[in-house]
């Protein structure tokens, strides 16, 4: 007994040693499974419980914090046979994930695990901190029906993707009587708050869900997939935001895959420049003002610069060669110009060009031309085939060493970007500048509770100028916003590539709004929702590579004044630059109007601002 118990004490002291090292500690058993029979989060908050009715059928409830918030809904998938449990094997994870960039350098991951077979399929179930999810593990092409259920305790409030239009939300649950596309928000009651979504969908058809009206029951209207239902949670909004959920249920990039090229950062972008005047020089999408915007980049610490359509000719004409064709030669040559500036050249690709010639070997040589990025467009074909499609091209990118953005329409993110940290952003939103339609204040303030809930998002904010006046591809409508909103958004809107569209010479024109936009390096070292409404506000800190701690916060077409706490900084002293609307700011009229201040702080403190109908503020930190 004696030396049992010693064996025990190393054993234990080396499960010790390599947790504290950031080693995952796992304990696997396998048993007969007994219903019903309950996942739990590692702090016990959460619970996924599931029963199997003397039918054969499997259903679940979720409860957090003892309050059930989902119950009785039916798990499985039809056209494979009823289930016929058989056993159960546990395991739990307590360890870290570092990402080569994200919301933070360090992620706990810590989850619990059950699997069971029960014969038809395998079903895998993960209680997180802050979240559970499940999925079935199944022959491909197999099953008829995802079953699944997602029935709701109450009748909660809900918000939910709306392609590049505003949100449909808030709404009621029995009030919908159709199809929705996540990412659908939820809010219980003050104190709880869930997001429905999906994670690691390597295969098959993207989530849709539905509903009939006076029900507070949502099915799945999508075929079968092999992707987590992933259900977040959160006390607050702002927790939701924070979330590394979906990207945990994500794999690991493969051992032998080197992406330490990946650097996320702001870039310009040459589609809204076009056809701006400025000291007798007429901007367009050709090498002088390219060579304009590199140089600009490179003074303030900006990455990137990104060329948007028709370069190599129209980019829905079938005979444009994405190798061959248009200004390829001045593609070239400021390609060579950016080396020379340390600023990288991101390359537009229509889905056209991309299925005209072999994509392979179009993206090898983007690469061999050395270009940094690939931005997608207009991908045809249905959501599954999408699904596939983007998959594809984001793994051919990591292989020829290229970030990648897809807009127009893109598969929502699931937390791909843990497995392919490449995957920086899609616009997966009604953008700021790339729709048809005004993006109204109180739209961004859902976005970024909703859309950004599945993955970094293209939203184009940061003008300079609000007027865009003599654009070629200037919209008919004026931003809705207020000049330090514009700014602000950029800080709020988690991207892996921040798309700023104004030219040099109007950024230059407000120097503490372009140092703020500069001071955003990336990686992030951390980020924190301070506080927010769904629809109503956010307030964002994030802590840029260089340390240098930037707030930002936006609000709808409400003013409203806010008390931010610098509790989240380190003890010391800093000088903050404060941004925040003029007194007589307003997105309608005086929308240019701002005001800044310096003054000293320290992590006790809290900044009272004000921000006007559609406005914003913002901080920045230093030591």
């Amino acid at each position: 007994m004696k030396i049992k118990a010693l064996i025990n004490f190393f054993l234990f002291i080396s499960l010790l040693i390599q947790a504290r090292a950031g080693y995952s500690i796992c304990a696997d058993s396998l048993t007969p499974i007994k219903f019903p029979m309950v996942v739990a989060s590692p702090n016990s908050k959460l619970k996924l419980e599931i029963r199997l009715s003397p039918e054969g059928e499997l259903s679940y409830s979720f409860a957090a914090n003892s309050k059930i918030l989902i119950e009785n809904s039916i798990m499985g998938l039809s056209g494979i046979g009823k289930p016929s449990p058989a056993s159960v094997s546990r395991r739990s994870i307590r360890s870290v994930w570092k990402p080569v960039w994200g919301k933070r350098a360090v992620v706990p991951e810590q989850f619990n695990e059950a699997t069971l077979d029960i014969k038809t399929c395998t079903l895998i179930v993960r209680a997180y901190n802050n979240g559970v999810a499940f999925k079935y593990e199944f022959p491909k092409g197999k099953a008829i029906n995802d079953l699944t259920q997602f029935n709701f305790k109450g009748d909660y409030t809900a918000w939910y993707y709306n392609g590049e239009r505003p949100n449909i939300g808030p709404e009621k649950l029995t009030d919908c009587d159709n199809k929705r596309l996540p990412v659908m928000t939820i809010k219980a009651d003050d104190n709880n708050y869930l997001a429905i979504h999906e994670a690691d969908l390597s295969w098959g058809e993207p989530l849709v869900l539905q509903s009939k009206k006076r029900e507070t029951l949502f099915t799945i209207a999508s075929k079968p997939n092999n992707a987590w239902k992933v259900i977040m949670y959160g006390t607050k909004p702002g927790e939701l935001v924070d979330s590394h959920l979906l990207e945990l249920l994500n794999p690991p990039p493969l051992k032998d895959l080197d992406y330490s090229w990946v650097k996320p950062g702001v870039a310009v972008w040459d589609w809204r420049i076009a056809g701006a005047h400025v000291d007798g020089f007429k901007y367009n999408m050709s090498l002088p003002s390219w060579k304009r915007m590199v140089d600009f980049a490179a003074a303030n610490n900006i990455r990137y610069l990104m060329l948007d359509a028709d370069w190599y000719g129209p980019e829905f004409g079938k005979d444009s060669d994405p190798l061959k064709g248009g200004k390829v030669a001045q593609v070239h040559e400021i390609i060579r110009y950016g080396k020379t500036k340390n600023i990288g050249i991101w390359l537009y690709l229509n889905d056209v060009g991309g299925r005209q010639f072999p994509i392979d070997q179009t993206l090898k040589q983007y690469k061999d031309w050395g270009a940094a990025g690939i931005k997608y467009g207009f991908m045809s074909g249905s959501p599954a085939e999408k699904n596939e499609r983007t998959r594809m091209i984001t793994e051919l990118c990591a292989k020829y060493h290229l970030l990648c953005d897809f807009h127009d329409g893109p598969v929502h993110p699931y937390g791909q970007m843990r497995t392919y940290p490449n995957a920086v952003t899609r616009e997966y939103c009604q953008a700021q500048l790339d729709g048809a339609t005004v993006l109204e204040p109180k739209t961004f303030v859902t976005s970024v509770f909703v859309n950004m809930l599945a993955g970094p998002l293209d939203m184009n904010n940061g003008l300079a100028d609000l007027k865009q006046q003599g654009r070629t591809h200037s919209p008919n409508y004026s931003a809705n916003t207020t000049l330090v909103a514009e700014a602000a958004r950029t800080l709020i809107t988690f991207s892996g590539v921040t798309v700023i569209p104004d030219i040099p010479e109007n950024y230059q024109k407000h120097p503490e709004i372009l140092q703020f936009i500069a001071a955003q390096k990336m990686p992030w070292l951390e980020s924190k929702t301070i506080s927010g409404e769904i629809g109503e506000y956010i307030v964002m800190a994030r802590q840029a590579s260089d340390k240098t701690w930037l707030v930002a916060a936006a609000t709808n077409e409400n003013a409203r004044e806010l008390d931010i706490p610098l509790s989240f900084l380190k003890k010391g002293k800093y000088q903050a630059l404060v941004i925040q609307d003029g007194d007589d700011a307003d997105y309608r009229t005086e929308n240019e109007s701002y005001k800044t201040s310096n003054i000293n702080v320290k992590q006790s403190d809290i900044i009272h601002v004000k921000l006007a109908p559609g406005g914003g503020a913002c901080i920045m930190l230093k030591q």
